[in-house]
């Protein structure tokens, strides 16, 4: 006690003072990825988002957003925002930033904070790799889309939509397309934003708007039936149907390209996993895939990979085999041993490398890396899509955030580190 007494004397005289050495010791953390990682920060909080812009790391939190070099993990920015997303790639990316519960948004350059574009009226924005689409809504309801190149301060389109603004607001709302397929591991916007789709479909009280982004058009406005849901990806209009009938669902999927109502191709008793187990057949989830790609079930039970385009059938998989991720190229599929997966080409049509894993293991796809997270040990593994060249091998139970060109974004808690590719 007399010891204690002496060293808070000595503290609060100003003579010596041991406590905030003794502080940062205890708030050093162990590396989350010993001999993998370029640089380990400790953020601010427990982070919603983390997405690669250029050679800028934006980290999106609950009430603002930072900015951190890639370089060396250094700080660029902070700002206070509800919620925030990236658009664009390399030299063209932008950070768009917004409130929840208030109109506009603004666009910032991702090195510096600055703000480009501020837009006082838009309700939601949904950011794209080669665009920005927002939607703002004036009185009596009636609401305008608009196209943006990211880096553009004149709108490229600018189309009616009627009144559906009240149901769509912040970023990246949620369309009637198709769900990533992804690890509990891995984020499921860990491989940034896609290219925008040539068709969208807008959600209107009990109608989907499809529209038309090449030309700026509303080309169709689709009903579905109450046992009929809607998922616009690959160009194309799917309406999936689902009967209960026998005790069971009997499920048919139609494609349509708009404006016309011509069935382009149909699937009889393909299931889209649209529904959840029983005979009710109410089907309240989006088909699961990638970009044009859509996985889906047989009537014995096999997965198979379907071009949402033209209805190929890319790949069907054998009993106890199960797709574990997939985007428009490339897929990882647990082999029915249980003990390994493979990499397929979607475009080739075969397997193009195979890695050994262990029971708990789950996948994700991003355009630069395919990742194996296994577990017992845990372990990160990003392989090149199609080679299965390792480009990251690390011992750690980090999630991955953002996966990019050059490298990975692993976020354990409050820690998050750079693992740069080989």
């Amino acid at each position: 006690m007399a010891a204690v007494v002496v060293v808070i004397v000595l503290a609060t005289t100003g003579v010596w003072n041991p406590f905030p050495k003794l502080w940062d010791w205890i708030n050093t953390r162990d590396p989350i990825a010993p001999g993998a990682s370029q640089w380990q920060v400790t953020l601010g909080g427990t982070p919603q988002s983390v997405t690669f812009a250029d050679d800028a790391v934006i980290v999106e939190y609950r009430t603002s957003v930072e900015a951190y070099g890639l370089g060396a993990g250094i700080r660029l920015w902070k700002s206070d925002a509800d919620w925030a997303a990236v658009a664009g790639s390399g030299n063209d990316s932008v950070v768009v930033t917004g409130r929840l519960l208030t109109k506009g948004y603004q666009v910032l350059e991702p090195r510096t904070g600055k703000v480009r574009r501020a837009d006082p009226s838009a309700t939601a924005v949904w950011t794209y790799d080669n665009a920005i689409l927002d939607l703002r809504c004036g009185k009596g309801a009636e609401c305008e889309l608009r196209a943006w190149d990211p880096r553009g301060s004149r709108p490229l389109w600018t189309i009616g939509t009627g009144g559906i603004g009240f149901v769509l607001n912040a970023s990246n709302p949620d369309l009637p397309d198709t769900q990533v397929l992804s690890s509990p591991r891995a984020d499921v916007k860990a491989a940034g934003p896609g290219q925008m789709p040539s068709l969208i479909g807008l959600p209107d009280d009990g109608h989907v708007r499809i529209v038309d982004t090449a030309t700026g058009r509303v080309v169709q406005t689709v009903t579905p039936q109450a046992d009929q849901r809607i998922a616009v990806t690959g160009g194309r209009v799917l309406t999936v149907t689902g009967t209960a009938k026998d005790g069971t669902c009997y499920y048919d999927v139609a494609a349509t390209d708009p404006p016309s109502p011509e069935v382009v191709w149909r699937r009889r008793g393909l299931n889209l996993r649209t529904a959840d187990n029983g005979s009710a057949c109410r089907q309240d989830h989006d088909p699961a895939g990638g970009y044009d790609v859509v996985l889906g079930v047989d009537p014995y039970g096999r997965e198979e990979l379907i071009s949402a385009h033209d209805g190929r059938r890319l790949w069907h998989g054998e009993p106890d085999q199960q797709v574990l991720a997939v985007d428009d190229r490339y897929a990882v599929i647990r082999n029915a041993d249980k003990t390994s997966v493979s990499g397929r080409s979607l475009g080739r049509g075969g397997t193009v490398w195979r890695h050994e894993v262990n029971a708990g293991a789950s996948a994700a796809i991003t355009p630069h890396a395919a990742l194996v997270l296994n577990t017992k040990p845990d372990r990160i593994t990003a392989l090149a899509p199609g080679s299965g060249a390792v480009l990251v091998d690390a011992r750690t139970d980090a999630e991955v955030y953002a996966s990019g060109r050059s490298g990975l974004m692993a976020v354990s808690g409050r820690d998050m580190a750079y693992l740069p590719f080989r």
